[in-house]
């Protein structure tokens, strides 16, 4: 394992923070996503990038992480996956997060279009 790397309690290997360019990118079949999170939205909802993060919001209120798990269901059914393939990098009690998705199934419009014409899965590692 490189230096620079942790071991997740899910069991993802994962970089301690992935500096990107952009809201997204590949990582073999994960998907790195850097997001802006919004709590206590009126409908949860994947918004527009934002600079190098994509703007999402839940309708969950934010205490003790709950916005946060609120999130991960969401995009989990977004994506196609379940829970436990969605691995909160950084950002638990942040609006700034980075997530992890283990193989998506599906990719929402903003996400397939950031990527269109970038490597595809499983180019990076």
């Amino acid at each position: 394992m490189r230096k620079d790397s942790i071991e997740t309690e899910t069991g993802f290997v994962a970089t301690k923070k992935t500096d990107m360019t952009s809201f997204c990118v590949w990582a073999g079949d994960i998907l790195v996503l850097n997001i802006l999170g919004t709590p206590s939205a009126k409908h949860d909802v994947i918004g527009k990038p934002k600079g190098n993060q994509l703007k999402v919001s839940v309708t969950a209120a934010p205490v003790a992480g709950k916005a946060t798990d609120h999130m991960v269901r969401f995009l989990a059914k977004e994506f196609g996956v379940a829970a436990s393939d969605i691995e909160v990098v950084f950002g638990r009690f942040n609006i700034n997060k980075q997530l992890r998705i283990k193989a998506p199934k599906r990719l929402p419009a903003v996400i397939e279009k950031a990527l269109s014409g970038g490597p595809s899965p499983g180019s990076l590692m």
